[in-house]
């Protein structure tokens, strides 16, 4: 079947074509890279059960790549979709600042079946990113794993080895088979699995210095996952660098699609232990042998390369809006209904610092999701911030969390809004940066 091009928009076409210059008079900045990046939507199986043959289930999977997709900040990126499922879809980028084509709800027509599309898109900050479907769960026959992606840095990171853990949760019937999100989970068990499987290991060396990149890639639940015995220092949130901080206790709380790159120092075999708000319970391995002979001791871990996000943020000037979360909200829809002919949750004109009051009037714990930016999550007070950058966040029943943002990507954004119950839909509406 013929392939459908979707060409770049202008603003897109414009950067590249910047960024070339930069490369070519820049006296030695990197040119810009095309890669080629093959993606696929197919039916898979996963094995949950040892009892039981492997449960159905869906996928998207990068064709051209043997283990991990790695490319690299600055690089532009083309990328050829195949639709091998029964229903319309297209991948959803999680953690790419500004890059339209990451968004196809927004006025791009999902990927029919048995289709091929290819589509370009700029990588313009190095971390963790994810891509996978949820924007199109409510056509999904089944659940759906998604696609890790690694942006590396222009520069060397001193690690000794770089490693996705990616946590799945699932809901498994009594015969085996997994239910989709956004579904009564009524006579289902909670399961999860790390890298697609119950029981992990990961080898190491003693000493060897390991970059831990954890990805949450359940749909519902906010987990805590902890390696024991282990001090686990947080080198980046959501695929952008913090201030180098240790995890409370050695653990990471994690919302739904959030990440946290971490440095470890392996010291010992331990076991990795995840806990989803009701029981802990052991996921995986650490398994340290030998030692790692090494010419100099290590040191304490520096911060990780910059992606240029703004180091202040004009909270005086800002302008300030209320978001209540949720159903409660007749302006939320499911992400089957929506339109850009809806009101905007805010509009803001580029270049300006927005401050979000975000508020979760549900009984439930709420997940909030931005689209085209991240932000940073504001001091009780409102007079700071943390010391890192964000595009997730899990708000408590009945709270407020204010966070603020820098506008600096023109077009019309998405926001999500997701309570953490297996059958609650994924709501969504937009907000414009002019």
């Amino acid at each position: 079947m013929k392939p459908r091009i979707f060409n770049p928009t202008r603003r897109e076409v414009l950067a590249g074509l910047g960024a070339s210059a930069a490369g070519l008079l820049g006296g030695g900045a990197t040119p810009v890279t095309t890669t080629q990046l093959a993606l696929q939507a197919r039916p898979a199986t996963l094995a949950l059960r040892p009892d039981q043959p492997p449960a159905p289930i869906w996928e998207l999977t990068a064709v051209s790549h043997l283990g991990n997709v790695h490319l690299r900040r600055g690089d532009r990126c083309e990328v050829t979709f195949r639709n091998a499922l029964p229903v319309p879809l297209a991948p959803v980028w999680y953690g790419l600042d500004g890059a339209a084509v990451a968004d196809p709800l927004r006025g791009r027509a999902p990927t029919a079946p048995d289709a091929t599309e290819i589509s370009i898109i700029s990588i313009p900050n190095a971390g963790t990113l994810v891509a996978d479907f949820r924007l199109f769960e409510d056509r999904l026959k089944q659940p759906m794993r998604p696609l890790p992606v690694i942006a590396e840095e222009t520069s060397r990171v001193a690690v000794d080895r770089d490693e996705v853990l990616l946590i799945e949760e699932w809901r498994v019937r009594l015969d085996g088979t997994a239910l989709p999100p956004g579904q009564d989970a009524k006579d289902t068990t909670p399961l999860y699995t790390l890298n697609g499987r119950t029981s992990f290991e990961l080898s190491a060396a003693a000493s060897e210095r390991l970059r831990l990149r954890f990805i949450n890639g359940s749909q519902r639940s906010v987990l805590a996952i902890k390696l024991e015995g282990h001090e686990v220092q947080v080198m980046a949130l959501d695929g952008q660098p913090a201030e180098p901080f240790p995890a409370r206790n050695g653990a990471l709380v994690l919302a739904p699609g959030a990440r946290a790159d971490a440095f470890v120092d392996a010291a010992m075999s331990a076991a990795l232990v995840l806990h989803d708000g009701k029981e802990a319970r052991p996921i995986g391995r650490l398994a340290v042998s030998g030692k790692l002979e090494r010419r100099t001791p290590l040191l304490a871990p520096q911060a990780l390369p910059s992606n240029d996000l703004p180091e202040k943020l004009d909270l005086k000037g800002a302008l300030r809006f209320d978001v209540a979360l949720g159903a409660a909200d007749t302006d939320w829809t499911r992400t089957a209904n929506f339109s850009t002919t809806s009101a905007p949750a805010f509009r803001a004109k580029a270049g300006r610092t927005v401050v979000l009051a975000l508020k979760n009037p549900a009984p439930v714990t709420t997940v909030f999701h931005l689209h085209g930016h991240h932000f940073r999550l504001l001091d009780r007070l409102d007079d700071g911030w943390k010391p890192y950058w964000l595009d997730t966040l899990a708000i408590e029943p009945g709270q407020t969390q204010r966070i603020a943002l820098a506008a600096t990507s023109p077009g019309r954004w998405l926001i999500e809004s997701v309570v953490t119950d297996w059958a609650a839909p994924r709501l969504v509406r937009w907000y414009g940066v002019e």
